[in-house]
């Protein structure tokens, strides 16, 4: 069985894609969660991982680093990940492929962190840019290939990859469009999302350089996760 490494529910947007992915599709695996420690996760992570980052999936003597290569590793067996149309492949990947290497206003600025909302100080260009191509690129692919999903009536690995959106959408309030708030809605309403968040703020690790990024991206308005122990 494949044994998914991944590290703190709460903060991992990396980690969450394959496991929400696996997960929504009912695709088995073990779950290997590794905590951040500060200034000590890339030796932890290196023991099963060879660039030290997580999410990492082993399946026997095989390693898969980085998320996007996990994603396309499992679609030789399963091919449902992608969508069954060649154009609507097209389409997928492509938007993958520009979450996994863009956005970084929103990274920087909108950090993972499932249980904590902020109201940001401000909203700069670059971060609206980037919230305005995700509005933009959302309602294509639902207009385009019919809904619910980015790219048609099931869930595929691009939703996968825009989930940890819908997460920094409602905890920072950003804005958008009523097609793409819905979609939101839909994505934090899917069995494996709601296990992953309540999993996240059961969690009573804090790792300071993650809980720094939100303090300078605004202010605190709720903390809904367990109290550390």
């Amino acid at each position: 069985m494949y044994q998914l490494y991944i590290a703190n529910k709460n903060y991992s947007s990396w980690s969450l894609r394959p496991w929400l992915l696996m997960r929504q599709l009912q695709i088995p695996f073990d779950e290997q969660l590794v905590t951040f420690e500060e200034g000590g996760s890339w030796h932890k992570f290196r023991e099963f991982a060879p660039n030290g980052l997580v999410p990492c999936l082993v399946d026997g003597d095989t390693r898969v680093w980085d998320s996007l290569a996990i994603v396309e590793y499992l679609a030789e067996d399963y091919p449902q990940i992608w969508p069954e149309g060649k154009g609507a492949r097209a389409w997928a990947r492509s938007a993958a492929a520009e979450m996994h290497s863009g956005f970084g206003a929103l990274r920087d600025i909108c950090s993972m962190n499932c249980g904590v909302k902020v109201k940001l100080s401000e909203i700069p260009p670059a971060l609206q840019k980037n919230i305005d191509r995700i509005d933009e690129l959302w309602r294509e692919g639902l207009a385009r290939f019919g809904g619910p999903f980015l790219a048609g009536s099931e869930f595929s690995a691009v939703d996968a990859f825009f989930a940890p959106v819908a997460i920094r959408a409602t905890n920072f309030g950003l804005r958008m469009s009523a097609e793409a708030t819905a979609y939101i809605e839909r994505i934090l309403a899917l069995p494996a999302m709601a296990e992953w968040i309540e999993a996240a703020l059961r969690e009573t690790w804090r790792e300071p350089g993650h809980e720094e990024e939100l303090l300078r991206a605004g202010t605190i308005v709720e903390d809904l996760r367990r109290e550390p122990a």
